[in-house]
C-alpha cells in the first residue's frame, strides 16, 4: 500500500494553460449551469432564463476566443493547439450556435426535450467542435468527434412526438456511427504505421521516411489515411457519403439543421485541413488526387441532387453537399492560398445559409411546411423576408456583388495557383448548374402569385392554426428574433461581398496558422 502511494505521488499530470483553454472552459461551464437550470420549477423561468444563459455562454465564448486570437499556443501536453485557424472556426461554431438559439426560441423542440436538455446539449456539442478543431492528437481529435455527435444524434431526434424527427436522429446515429468506426480503425493504422499520436510528430516521421526509410508508401499508412478520409466525409457531407444529409436535414428541427448545416460542416473542413496539410502533408501526392476526385463527386452529385427537390431543407441539404465539394477544394491544393481561401468560404457559407434558414424556420412556424411552393408571393408580402432568402440563394449560387461569389472566386484562384485548373472548372460548372435551383426559388419568391404550390401543415404549438402559402399570416406572427437572423446575415453577405477586405485579412490569418506547410 504505502509503495502503491509513493507511487502516486510521483504522477504529474500535464501543465494546462487555463487562459488558452478558456473558450472550452466557458462552453463546458456554460452547458452545466444550463443543465442545471433546467432543474427549475416553472416552466415560465426555463423557456426565458435558459435561452439567456445559452447566449450569454456563447458570447464569452467568443469574448475569450477573441482574447486568444493573437496568441497561438500548443496546450495539454500538445493535445490541443489553440492557434488562428481553430480560434477563427470556433468563432464561426459560436455564431451559428447563438443563431440557432434565436431561431429555437419558440419552436417545439425545446418544449418537448426539455429547454435545459435541449440548449446544455447544443453548448456540449459547441464544445466537441471547439476539441475537434483545435486537436493535435489522433485521440483527442476523436473524442472531440464523439462530443460534437453525440448531442447532435439526441438534438435531431428531439421533437420526438413527430415521426420525421424521431426517423432524422435515428438516421444520423446509424450513419454517424459508422462514419466514426472508420475514422478510428483508420487513425489506430496510422499510429500502426508511424508509432505516433501527435500531428506533429507524424508529419516528422512521414518527412523521414520512417525508421528504415520505407515508411512512405506503407500500405498500412495509405489504408489508414483513406479510411480517415472516409471518416471525414461522412461528417462533412462529401459524396458519396452524403446519403444522410437530405433526409436528416429534413427530419429534425430547423433550427438544428441550421447549426448542423454550418457549424458542423465547419468543423469538419478545419479538421481535414489541420489533419491533411499537417500530420500527412508528406503523403501529398497520394492523397491529393482522391480528394480531388471526391470534390468533384461532391460538387456534381450535391448540384444535380438538388436540382429537383421541392422541400427547402432537402434542396439546402444537397445544396450543401455541394458547398462541401467547393471547400474540399481548397484542402486539395495543400497550400496557404488554399487554407486562408477555404476558411474564407467557411465563413460565407455561415452567412449565406443562415440566412437561408431563418426563412425556412419562419415558413414552417406558419404553415407547418418546408416546401417551395410555400413562398410563392412573398416578396409582396414581407420584402424583409424575401430578400433575406433571394440574397442567401443568390450568394449559394456565387452572383457578383455577393460574399458567395468572392469565396468561389478565392478558390479558384487557389486551385489555378496549386496547379488543379481542372478542379476550377468543375468547380465553375457546378455553380452553374446551381443556377437551376437557387433561381427556382428566388422566382418562387419575386414571381409566383399567391397560394401556388400551397400546402397544409399540421396544427401547430400555441394554437396557431396551419395556413397555406400564401397567407398574410405567415408575416403577423411574433417572430422578429427570427426575421432578424434572416436580415443581419443576408446585410453581412451583401457588405462583405461588396467589401471582403476585412474577411480576406481575417482569413488569411488561417493559413498561417498551419506551420507544418510552410
Amino acid at each position: 500500500m504505502s509503495s502503491l502511494i509513493l507511487a502516486t505521488a510521483h504522477v504529474k499530470g500535464p501543465h494546462i494553460d487555463w487562459a488558452e483553454l478558456s473558450p472550452i472552459v466557458v462552453l463546458a461551464v456554460g452547458a452545466i449551469v444550463v443543465l442545471l437550470a433546467g432543474l427549475a420549477g416553472q416552466a415560465q423561468l426555463r423557456r426565458r432564463v435558459i435561452p439567456v444563459l445559452s447566449l450569454v455562454t456563447l458570447a464569452g465564448a467568443v469574448g475569450t476566443e477573441i482574447w486568444r486570437f493573437p496568441h497561438a499556443q500548443t496546450i495539454v501536453a500538445g493535445a490541443l493547439r489553440m492557434d488562428d485557424l481553430g480560434l477563427i472556426v470556433d468563432l464561426v461554431c459560436a455564431v451559428s450556435a447563438a443563431a440557432a438559439v434565436l431561431l429555437s426560441l419558440r419552436a417545439e423542440a425545446p418544449r418537448e426535450a426539455g429547454h435545459g436538455e435541449f440548449h446544455g446539449l447544443l453548448l456540449f456539442s459547441v464544445m466537441g467542435m471547439a476539441v475537434l478543431i483545435s486537436a493535435q492528437d489522433l485521440i483527442t481529435l476523436f473524442i472531440g468527434l464523439e462530443l460534437l455527435s453525440i448531442p447532435l444524434y439526441v438534438l435531431c431526434a428531439s421533437e420526438y412526438r413527430r415521426e420525421g424527427s424521431l426517423e432524422s436522429g435515428l438516421k444520423y446515429l446509424i450513419i454517424g456511427s459508422v462514419g466514426s468506426a472508420t475514422l478510428v480503425y483508420g487513425l489506430a493504422m496510422i499510429y500502426g504505421a508511424t508509432g505516433q499520436t501527435g500531428f506533429d510528430q507524424i508529419a516528422r516521421v512521414l518527412a523521414g521516411g520512417g525508421a528504415n526509410g520505407t515508411l512512405l508508401g506503407d500500405p498500412l499508412l495509405l489504408s489508414g489515411i483513406a479510411l480517415v478520409v472516409v471518416g471525414f466525409a461522412f461528417k462533412a457531407s462529401v459524396a458519396p457519403f452524403h446519403q444522410w444529409t437530405p433526409d436528416v436535414y429534413e427530419g429534425a428541427p430547423t433550427p438544428i439543421t441550421a447549426f448542423m448545416a454550418t457549424a458542423t460542416k465547419a468543423a469538419a473542413l478545419a479538421v481535414f485541413l489541420r489533419f491533411f496539410d499537417v500530420a500527412v502533408i508528406s503523403e501529398q501526392t497520394t492523397w491529393a488526387p482522391a480528394l480531388a476526385t471526391l470534390a468533384t463527386a461532391t460538387m456534381l452529385i450535391g448540384n444535380v441532387g438538388a436540382l429537383g427537390q421541392t422541400s427547402l431543407k432537402r434542396l439546402l441539404g444537397y445544396s450543401g453537399v455541394a458547398q462541401a465539394g467547393y471547400m474540399l477544394s481548397g484542402v486539395v491544393v495543400g497550400t496557404r492560398l488554399g487554407v486562408s481561401s477555404t476558411v474564407f468560404y467557411i465563413v460565407a457559407y455561415l452567412l449565406m445559409n443562415l440566412a437561408a434558414f431563418a426563412v425556412v424556420q419562419h415558413q414552417e412556424a406558419a404553415s407547418g411546411d418546408d416546401r417551395i411552393g410555400g413562398l410563392s408571393g412573398l416578396g409582396r408580402r414581407s420584402p424583409a423576408l424575401a430578400w433575406s432568402i433571394t440574397i442567401a440563394m443568390l450568394a449559394l449560387a456565387g452572383v457578383p456583388g455577393t460574399v458567395g461569389f468572392i469565396g468561389k472566386f478565392r478558390l479558384i484562384d487557389a486551385l489555378v495557383n496549386g496547379g488543379y485548373g481542372w478542379l476550377a472548372i468543375v468547380l465553375v460548372v457546378g455553380a452553374m448548374i446551381s443556377l437551376g435551383y437557387y433561381l427556382r426559388v428566388v422566382a418562387a419568391v419575386w414571381m409566383s402569385p399567391e397560394g401556388v404550390g400551397a400546402a397544409t401543415g399540421p396544427t401547430l404549438p400555441g394554437n396557431v392554426a396551419p395556413v397555406a402559402g400564401g397567407s398574410p399570416e405567415l408575416d403577423r406572427l411574433p417572430y422578429p428574433e427570427v426575421v432578424a437572423v434572416g436580415v443581419v446575415f443576408a446585410a453581412a453577405t451583401i457588405f462583405f461581398g461588396v467589401i471582403p477586405g476585412p474577411l480576406f485579412h481575417f482569413a488569411s490569418h488561417a493559413g498561417a496558422a498551419l506551420t507544418g506547410l510552410f
